[in-house]
């Protein structure tokens, strides 16, 4: 368990940019000290769950250490064969959506590491979806792989320039899935 963290690792835990932390350290909303004779800062454990809980920011980024998936699709058998898949592998904490408006407030709330997002969705087209996560500094970091079955190149280019990292192409195998998934996280 790790007990001091930098302003890069505490924006990972945090699920929001680096600058955003080191503007709370400096301020002092985040607690922390600097290591002398340098610039750097350092940040306790306890000082960083006290400032994610001042500030309604989940921990379980700061327990699990596995990367969290949010999961956006309509379709109730392909959610049930993602999740099946990516809970066996053990790496992954998942959670569902089944539409734009359940991705957005999901997103909110769980701060996933990565979207797999379905192109076509009840309410909206990924490509919106994928927009505004990507135009919503507090996001930034966070990876998107857009899953479709009905798509034609122009428009997986669309989606790359809206900001998705990857495309995957129902129907697809549970090996395929896993290895973008971690090449996009860039997990070893």
């Amino acid at each position: 368990m790790k007990d001091l963290f930098t302003t890069g690792e505490a924006a990972d835990v945090c699920k929001v940019s680096q600058q955003t932390i080191i503007r709370c350290f400096d301020s002092g909303r985040l607690q922390g000290f600097r290591i002398p004779g340098s610039k750097f800062r350092r940040i306790p454990r306890q000082s960083l769950i006290n400032f994610m809980k001042e500030n309604n920011i989940p921990l379980d980024n700061l327990e699990s250490g596995k990367k969290k998936i949010l999961i956006v699709d309509d379709d109730a058998e392909i959610v049930e064969l993602i999740m099946d898949v990516l809970v066996r592998d053990g790496r992954f904490e998942v959670r569902t959506a089944s539409s734009g408006y359940e991705a957005g407030i999901s997103t909110q709330r769980f701060r996933p590491d990565l979207l797999l997002l379905d192109y076509m969705l009840p309410d909206v087209n990924g490509n919106v979806v994928c927009q505004a996560i990507k135009e919503n500094p507090e996001f930034a970091n966070i990876k998107i792989i857009i899953v479709s079955g009905v798509v034609k190149q122009d428009e997986i280019d669309q989606l790359l320039k809206s900001g998705a990292e990857d495309f995957i192409k129902k129907p697809f195998g549970t090996a395929e899935l896993t290895d973008k998934i971690a090449a996009v996280l860039q997990m070893k």
